[in-house]
């Protein structure tokens, strides 16, 4: 269990990575990371096509294209075209990490994980807490003060 003074930044860092969300061109779902280290935000990412695709996550149908990537698997793939490493980072994400995410979050190093809303398949949970990574969840992010 986090400390008040942690929860208060984990839900500051939570809420920023709502903000980020909503950057999102997904109608279905927007979803937002940031990952911190040391203090220090090293990257931000929300759930969208690859660069240089139209920015249409759905199909005609309404169902998510194959192809778009999910905010932590944007956050970690921009932490690795940088100087910096996700090694004893903490991800923040507005939704739980999916089973595929799961496995890049733990290969990337990082080594907590606060997240907003479950996903609907809580495997990658599951995963990341076999691989020994601290899963916090956190639902309520109104109110600062704790």
């Amino acid at each position: 269990m986090p400390t008040k003074k942690q929860l208060k930044y984990d839900k500051a860092y939570l809420r920023m990575a709502k903000e980020w969300g909503k950057l999102s061109y997904c109608k279905r779902k927007q979803v937002g990371a940031v990952i911190v280290k040391d203090k220090m935000i090293i990257s931000d990412g929300y759930n969208g096509t690859p660069s240089n695709f139209e920015n249409f996550c759905e199909d005609d149908e309404g169902y998510t294209k194959w192809y778009v990537l999910h905010a932590e698997a944007n956050a970690i793939l921009k932490v690795a075209s940088s100087t910096q490493s996700c090694k004893n980072a903490t991800l923040y994400i507005t939704l739980s990490p999916c089973k595929e995410c799961s496995k890049l979050v733990h290969q990337a190093g990082i080594t907590r994980v606060v997240y907003n809303e479950a996903y609907k398949d809580n495997s990658g949970i599951k995963f990341l807490e076999k691989a020994g990574i601290e899963i916090v969840h956190i639902n309520n992010l109104g109110e600062t003060n704790v």
